[in-house]
Parts: structure tokens; C-alpha cells; sequence
């Protein structure tokens, strides 16, 4: 490889850059295999020197070999340098550990300006960002101060002063821990390597092979590797048949901006690059991307192409509706890969989203996917668990966190798994579903009325980490210490400890690290309030990336662009190519504008699309490519991107387009589609009419008539609907606090008012919702209306007193047994108020909501109040003696304009009372019989308003109402 003034050399994309390496190293140094062993070679990442290893196997024909030594630059450690002079690295510095970046920095920002320690943490994140940017490309902050525009002055100052932090506390706090920010650190280590083999070139070959040296110090290791007698620099993907016009044009969105940068520092003429060692020539795909993606002033080129037919032969396009299709299609992709023996197949994407739908459809088939993403440490079980754990304490055991974690997995409480959740479940039903109780185990142990054993056990596991939440600040490690304690007492079972079960597998092991290192890098800040403690453990726990080290597939990957490059596959899918994904669209710099940029001489955002543009036609050069997109992505309209739209453009000036005929996406569809589609039929349940339910109230009588099913549901299997958890009070809650207040106000004063009757309503009305009161929609919307309405009623009530009505009694108990043919029917009913008028008795019912019109009074179909009279007049209420009815009304007390309304029920009370009585009588006997079935809405148009059991009717399904429009 000596010879020349630099060895640079090329490997056309498409050919397998690892393969083809590995073929020129073994070639030549197979007659003499240990001068191979002596050989450096510098990859990007770790994953290309595994590639590399592999790739030496297979050329090898996986005979013994002695292979060289493999380093990766982009993960570099300087602990794995080959420096040959230890005391350049010995007054070097440490490198300032991340975590403990983080937080000081946070602490910095918090100081400038009061937030969050999330918020403080995320502006910390953006200026670790902008230092390691600025040490990475060799910028003095000292030229920041004289960097002053004068359009934006105003605003400069305010940000210089800004980053302040950055330019004058942080070396000083960096001097104070002794330690460097990593990014100098690595910039150091690279040059004093560079430095050591320019003085003396190690005596065995050094391949730089696949960088693009887009960093300067990188790219200065490499103009030395370059020009040592035995080294060598092996470039991926230079272009080396775009025309000169074309090369002299490209502009920092082209995909060989990089590499002309990097032949520039190198002071190589693209001419100069030759070659490498038995590389195959440039395939037809690479000079079909190379035209496509040319300079724009270039284009009118496009006239005079035609590409050869195989430019386009194993590359295919879906276009696919959404993004769920996308994933799904290329789910199937990888399915029918491996009905082929040994083929491989990868997904590159910078789509997280996609990537995990993609390796979620997978689990269809129970494959898992290398997913070189990972996880998040927070989206892990063991990461959840914790950051669950800190919530219920900050939250004050509030029911949806609480559940969450007592649902968790590790969650166990000393006892056996199955046991626990079943008291979990338990715990739900009492008091979780509906209202929240109060905060704490002792507000469980109110709502239940009892001492309970399950929340006691939780009490006493939880309870050292929940008291730090109940008083001031506290410091982050105690704070941490304490959640690690509580972790272990919940995960613990009646034979593991939580030890034993939280701290095992990839996210235990990442966890119990992260924790660790937290409460060493928090150990001198400053205490933080208790409630901000959740959402700083998920922003560090979401910071870390766990991937699994063992399950996973062998022949499929889902892989990040920066993950990909140099890696390849018998079939690579391209996914989410649409504008703003790949490439991400050129976002502003928080902190400096283009201009500020460019005269500090810091790459410009479109840098970032001309490095993903080389991704793109790199990996698309290979024999097999599918390019996909969704046609919507999160339900709004996508744009191809760019490199498509050039494709497209480029091949249509030839008259020739990319191929669009693979039938996976068509087969998505089919997936879950059955053989065939049978309509489902009302159902028409037909129990025994022994099972059948002999009494029921006057409500449930309305319910009886217009949906039979649930009056099945409700009574004969036993169904009740829950309660939402932590269920906001809702439209019957509220009627049920404006009656109780009036209830409450009428029965102390039957007879007459008292001078001050409102604001003794209205203190009532205060008991009634309770704590209601604290909820911003009570407060807000429903205790206004409520006041609105104690006023209306005042003035009703005060009128109808003096017009001779009492109040006789209220919420009033009443039965009447019905004689049938099967037997005694009981109908029951609860009287909200009756009062005496004359002779004759009056009931009222209140309705906050919306009252029955007379028509549905007339037909039957509202039968409440018909049947109380019934009941009245038979003496079936309890302290109130049979009683000609004289008035039948619903008070509508909507808090609205009019605030109330007084609706009587107009014609012959004792006519409507018989009829009502002689339908139920009528219901009944129907009922009775064997054949009669419990229909759900039998009459559409008389349905109720809402129903409990619709969806165990599957309504939806069996009326058409369904159906996709």
C-alpha cells in the first residue's frame, strides 16, 4: 500500500465496503498472515468493526485467522488508544462524566433564571450541545463577545449574557472538578495521537477505513495515517465519475460535501484517490444516484442520460397510505426474507416512530428485531417502575399512578405476584374507580372505612420515601437513595428480593448504573423540591439507551443512519423518506443565528442533510433497495422527500422510472382479514323466566321499555359498569349535590323560610359538593349555575308556600306490588319531594339535566312520574297516606337562563296514572313468557340517550352505525 505522496483510496458504494475491505487486507497480507495481525484498522463505530470481523470470516472462508486490530473512532475511548508515548495522555485531564455535566449545568441555568430542574436540565442539554459543537470544530468562545450584529443587538446581549454560563462559569467550574468536557478530551487524545505517529509511523499498516472526517481533528489523524509509508485511507462512496463542472458546484446539501471537505484538508485532487485493492467497478445504481442528486446548476445533464436498464433493476418504491401501513409493509418485507435460507435484511430509518412499529409487527411472528435505537432506560420495565414509584409519591398516591404501579410487573409488596395483584385489583374496585380519595395511604384508608392490610403493607414499604415529599427541599441523592430503598421493599416477593428481581437483565444492570452515578454526580448540588423530583429521574433515565444483548434475530436489523453506514444486507428497506424525516428539516440554533454560524466558521444546518444525503445514496446503491414512505403521517399530508423527487426527476428525463411492483403493501390488508364476514345478529337473549328480575324501579321501568338488554345485563348476569379511575365528577354527580342540598333545605325548614334562606341554601350547597369544590370544573362552571339556581328557587318556593303548598316529605321511599300471572311484581321508586297542595298530594322531581317531553309522557315511554302517582294514590310511600295526585312536576334546575323552570304535567293524573299502571302490568306479563326476548333498542328511535351496555350489545355492529363511512 506504500506509494504516492498520500494513499487514499475508494470503494464504490453498493459492493459491501467491509467485504471488499476485508478481501484487499486479506490479499495483501496472505503471504504473510502475521504482518495482518500487526495491522490497525480505524472504523466509525463499534458495529462496523463487528461488521469488519464478520466480513473477515467470510472471506476467510471461516478458517483460522489472526485478524487485525479493529478500533472504532467514533466511540473513541482514549483508554484504547495506540499512543505509543504514555506521558503525552498523563497530564491530560479526565473527562467530566456526562450525568455530572448535566446536572452542574442545570444548576447554572437555574440559577440565571427560577424553573424546573426537567426545564433546567433540557436548556443544559442545549448548551452541552453548543460546547461540544464549538470544541469539536476548534471555536474560541472568546469570539463570541465581539460577535455583535447589528440588527440583533438588543437581543445578542440578552443571549451573551446568556451564555455567560458557558464562556466564564463553566471553565471555571470544569478547573474546579479537575476535568475536561469530553469533547475537548477526545480532540486532545486524537491530536497527540496524530502528533506521536507523524514523529514515529507505527511499523505495522494503519487503515483508516469508511470516516468522513467531518470532524478536524479526526480528519488531521487521517491526513497523517495518509502520508505514513504503510498507512492508508479508504474512503466510502467518492464519487469519481460526477464531471468537474458538477464536483466544483456541490454545495453543503450535496451527499459528496463531506468528502470534498475532507479532500480539501487532505490536499488530495479527486483524481489522486485511486481505487482500492480489487474493489469492484462503480455499479450502474451509484451513477444513477450520482445524476440524480447533482448540483442543481447541473441538471440540464439530465437530457443527455440514459441509464442502463440494470441502474434500476433491484430497486423498488412503495408508496404506502399511512405511516401504521408503512411499518406493517415493511414488516412483511422482512417476513418474506426469511423464507430464503442465510438472506438478511435491514431497515435503515432515522424514524424512531417507524422503527418501533416496524419491531412491534414483528412480534406478530414472534421475532425480535436488532434494533440498534434500544430503549430508553425510563421505557424499560425496570425504568418505568421507578419513574412510576416517584410519581405516586409526588402525587400524593393519586389513583392512575398508583394503579400503574401496583399493575407493574416488579411490583409485589413481599408477597406472591398473583396475590398482590389481585389485592391491587381489589384496592381498584373500592376506591379507585370514581372520585379520587384522599392523598396517602391514610386517605385509602378513609375512602375504605377500614383498616386494610394490602394499603397498610404498602404504607409501611413506601412510606420512608413518601415523607420526604411532605415536607421542604431535599437533597437529590437522599432523594434517590430513598427511591432505590422503596424499589427494592415493592419489587420484593415472598421468595425474591427486590434486589434479586430489579437489578438483573440489560435494564436492571443500566438502572442500578444510572442510579449510582446520579447520586455521585448530584453529591454537592443543591437540594431540589420533592414535587420536581419525577420528571428529573425521567430525564435522566430517558437520557440513557439500553439495547439488548442476546434474542434478537441474526438476520434482521433495524438500524439509524449514523448505525448503518458501512453495514449491508441481501435486502435494505429505506424507510420514512418524506420531507422533514429523512432529511429532518434544517431547524434554527437556540442559541445562534445562520450568520453567527458562518462567522464563527461552524457548520451550517444544511451540513446535517448533506451527510444524511450520503446515507441515503450510499446504502441505495445496493443490489436490492426498497424505498418507502407513508403517504400521512400522524393523519396529515406527507411530502416525498427530496431525494425521491430527484429520482423521479432524473429517471423521467431518461423516460424511465423506478419500479413499483413489490405486493407487500397490497398484502397488508390481508393480514387479519377472514375468510369470510358474518354479520352479527341482535341478540335476543330468552333466560329462564325464573332468573328474570321481579322488581325494579320506576327508572329502570323507562329503561325496560326502550332497551330491554340492559335490564338483562344489569339484572339477570349481574353487569354493572365501573367507574372511571379517578373519575372527574360528571352531569349525574352534579344532580345528585343540587338535590342533596335541596333535600337537605326543605326537610329543616318544612314549613316556613327563614329570613336568611339563601345563604343558608347556599352553605348546604357547599356541604353537598364537598370536595368537589376543589376541582376546577365544579368550581368554575357548576357552582355558579348551583348559585343561579338556590336563587330561582327561593323566589319558587317562597311563591308556592304562600299559594298553599307544604312540603310533606323528601327523597321518600314507595312500593306497589303488582300481581301477575308468574307471580308478585315489586315496583320501587324514590320520590325526590311530595308535597301536600289541598286535599291532594303533588310530586316533584328535580332534574338538572333536560326533562321528558309530554309526548314521551303520553306514549308510556317516560313513565317516572305517571308511576309515583300510581304509587301515591295505593298509599305506597312511606309516612304519606293514599292521596288523590293533584300535580305531577319536574323543577328543571339547569342554572342556566331561565336559572330554573317548573314543568307540570298537564291532563287527567289519575287516566295517566291507570294507563302507566296498566302498561307495566301488560310489560310484565310479556316478560313472563319463555319466548319473549331481552332485545337491545328494539325501537331506534326511542333508544336511551346513553347506555352501560351498548357495546356488550355491539349495537355499533349489528345496526349499520358502524360501518366506515
Amino acid at each position: 500500500m506504500a506509494g504516492g505522496s498520500l494513499n487514499v483510496f475508494a470503494i464504490p458504494p453498493g459492493v459491501g465496503f467491509v467485504d471488499v475491505l476485508a478481501k484487499g487486507l486479506l490479499a495483501d497480507h496472505r503471504r504473510n498472515p502475521l504482518d495482518l495481525a500487526a495491522t490497525t484498522v480505524l472504523l466509525p463505530t463499534r458495529r462496523a468493526a463487528r461488521s469488519l470481523r464478520e466480513a473477515f470470516l467470510r472471506e476467510g472462508d471461516a478458517a483460522p485467522l489472526l485478524l487485525p486490530r479493529m478500533q472504532p473512532l467514533g466511540d473513541l475511548d482514549s483508554d484504547e488508544l495506540l499512543l505509543d508515548a504514555e506521558s503525552t495522555l498523563a497530564d491530560l485531564p479526565p473527562a467530566i462524566s456526562p450525568l455530572r455535566r448535566r446536572l452542574l449545568l442545570a444548576k447554572l441555568v437555574a440559577k440565571r433564571e427560577p424553573m424546573s430542574p426537567d426545564r433546567a436540565l433540557a436548556l443544559a442539554d442545549e448548551l452541552g450541545s453548543l460546547l461540544d459543537e464549538a470544541q469539536m470544530h476548534e471555536i474560541e468562545f472568546a469570539a463570541l463577545n465581539a460577535l455583535v450584529p447589528v440588527e440583533l443587538a438588543q437581543h445578542w446581549q440578552v443571549t451573551l449574557e446568556f451564555l455567560q454560563i458557558v464562556t466564564t462559569h463553566w471553565p471555571a467550574i470544569l478547573a474546579a472538578e479537575g476535568a475536561i468536557d469530553p469533547a475537548e478530551r477526545r480532540r486532545r487524545v486524537l491530536d497527540a495521537q496524530a502528533e506521536a505517529w507523524r514523529v514515529a509511523p507505527p511499523p505495522g499498516p494503519v487503515i483508516a477505513a469508511g470516516t468522513t472526517g467531518s470532524i478536524p481533528a479526526v480528519a488531521r489523524l487521517l491526513k497523517v495515517i495518509a502520508a505514513m509509508p504503510r498507512g492508508a485511507v479508504v474512503l466510502d462512496g467518492v464519487d469519481l465519475t460526477l464531471d468537474e463542472a458538477a464536483w466544483n458546484a456541490i454545495d453543503d446539501t450535496h451527499p459528496q460535501a463531506g468528502l470534498q471537505r475532507l479532500l480539501q484538508v487532505l490536499h488530495v485532487k479527486r483524481s489522486d484517490v485511486r481505487p482500492w485493492p480489487d474493489a469492484p467497478a462503480t455499479p450502474p445504481r451509484a451513477q444513477l444516484w450520482s445524476a440524480a442528486l447533482r448540483p442543481a446548476p447541473t441538471t440540464g445533464a439530465w437530457r443527455a442520460n440514459q441509464f442502463a436498464a440494470d441502474a434500476v433493476q433491484g430497486l423498488t418504491r412503495i408508496d404506502c397510505s399511512t405511516h401504521e401501513h408503512e411499518a406493517d409493509t415493511i414488516a412483511l418485507l422482512f417476513r418474506d426474507q426469511l423464507r430464503e435460507p442465510g438472506k438478511t435484511a435491514m431497515l435503515v430509518t432515522p424514524d424512531r416512530t417507524l422503527a418501533r412499529r416496524v419491531a412491534t409487527a414483528m412480534r406478530r411472528w414472534e421475532i425480535e428485531l436488532d434494533d440498534s435505537g434500544g430503549t430508553r432506560l425510563g421505557d424499560t420495565p425496570v425504568g418505568a417502575f421507578l419513574r412510576l414509584l416517584a410519581d405516586v409519591a409526588a402525587q400524593g398516591w393519586a389513583p392512575i399512578p398508583l394503579l400503574s404501579l401496583l399493575k407493574h410487573p416488579l411490583a409485589a409488596g413481599g408477597t406472591a405476584t398473583a396475590a398482590f395483584r389481585r389485592d391491587a385489583r381489589q384496592l381498584e374496585r373500592d376506591v379507585l374507580r370514581g372520585p379520587r380519595p384522599g392523598p396517602g395511604a391514610e386517605g385509602l384508608q378513609r375512602a375504605l372505612g377500614a383498616e386494610s392490610p394490602f394499603v397498610t403493607n404498602l404504607a409501611q414499604r413506601l412510606g420512608a420515601f413518601d415523607l420526604l415529599f411532605a415536607g421542604g427541599d431535599v437533597a437529590i441523592a437522599t432523594l434517590v437513595e430513598a427511591l432505590i430503598v422503596a424499589a427494592e421493599l415493592l419489587a420484593e416477593t415472598d421468595e425474591d428480593s427486590g434486589v434479586a428481581r430489579l437489578w438483573r437483565g440489560e435494564d436492571g444492570e443500566a438502572a442500578a448504573a444510572t442510579l449510582d452515578e446520579m447520586m455521585t454526580a448530584a453529591r454537592d448540588l443543591d437540594p431540589i423540591a420533592p414535587d420536581a423530583f419525577p420528571s428529573l429521574l425521567s430525564a435522566v433515565l430517558q437520557s440513557v439507551t439500553v439495547r439488548p444483548r442476546y434474542g434478537t434475530h441474526p438476520r434482521l436489523a433495524i438500524y439509524g443512519p449514523l448505525e448503518a453506514r458501512l453495514q449491508s444486507a441481501d435486502l435494505i428497506v429505506l424507510g420514512g423518506l418524506n420531507e422533514g424525516t429523512w432529511p429532518r428539516e434544517a431547524s434554527d440554533d437556540p442559541w445562534l443565528s445562520r450568520g453567527m454560524r458562518k462567522a464563527l466558521d461552524l457548520p451550517l444546518p444544511e451540513r446535517r442533510i448533506g451527510q444524511a444525503a450520503h446515507d441515503v445514496a450510499t446504502l441505495a446503491c445496493a443490489p436490492r433497495v426498497v424505498l418507502t414512505r407513508g403517504e400521512r403521517v400522524d393523519a396529515r399530508p406527507s411530502v416525498p422527500s427530496r431525494w425521491l423527487q430527484r429520482l423521479d426527476a432524473a429517471l423521467a428525463a431518461a423516460d424511465q422510472h423506478v419500479p413499483r411492483d413489490l405486493p407487500h403493501a397490497r398484502w397488508v390488508s390481508l393480514l387479519d382479514l377472514p375468510d369470510a364476514v358474518v354479520p352479527c345478529a341482535q341478540p335476543a337473549p330468552r333466560p329462564p323466566v325464573a332468573l328474570r328480575p321481579r322488581s325494579l324501579s320506576v327508572t329502570e321501568i323507562e329503561t325496560w321499555m326502550r332497551d330491554p338488554y340492559a335490564i338483562y345485563a344489569r339484572h339477570v348476569l349481574k353487569l354493572t359498569a365501573l367507574h372511571e379511575i379517578d373519575e372527574e365528577p360528571g352531569a349525574a354527580d352534579r344532580g345528585q349535590f343540587v338535590h342533596d342540598a335541596l333535600d337537605r333545605f326543605v326537610a329543616t325548614y318544612p314549613d316556613s323560610l327563614p329570613p336568611d334562606a339563601l345563604p343558608q341554601l347556599l352553605a348546604m350547597g357547599r356541604d353537598a359538593f364537598g370536595d368537589a369544590l376543589a376541582r376546577p370544573l365544579v368550581w368554575g362552571f357548576w357552582w355558579p349555575r348551583f348559585e343561579r339556581v338556590a336563587r330561582w328557587f327561593i323566589t319558587a318556593e317562597t311563591e308556592r308556600r304562600a299559594a298553599g303548598a307544604r312540603p310533606r316529605k323528601t327523597e321518600v321511599k314507595g312500593t306497589l306490588t303488582l300481581s301477575a300471572s308468574y307471580g308478585d311484581f315489586v315496583l320501587r321508586a324514590r320520590a325526590d319531594r311530595v308535597d301536600s297542595i289541598g286535599g291532594g298530594i303533588g310530586i316533584v322531581d328535580y332534574k338538572t339535566g333536560r326533562a321528558p317531553p309530554g309526548t314521551e309522557i303520553g306514549t308510556g315511554f317516560a313513565p317516572q312520574l305517571p308511576l309515583e302517582a300510581a304509587i301515591a294514590r295505593a298509599g305506597g310511600f312511606k309516612d304519606v297516606p293514599a292521596a288523590t295526585v293533584v300535580e305531577l312536576a319536574f323543577w328543571r334546575l339547569a342554572g342556566g337562563n331561565p336559572p330554573g323552570e317548573i314543568v307540570t304535567i298537564d291532563g287527567d293524573l289519575d287516566a295517566l296514572a291507570d294507563a302507566a299502571r296498566d302498561g307495566l302490568l301488560q310489560l310484565i306479563e310479556r316478560f313472563d313468557r319463555q319466548d319473549t326476548p331481552y332485545l337491545s333498542q328494539p325501537i331506534p328511535s326511542k333508544r336511551p340517550r346513553f347506555s352501560d351496555y351498548a357495546h356488550l350489545a355491539r349495537v355499533l355492529e349489528w345496526s349499520g352505525e358502524g360501518a366506515p363511512e
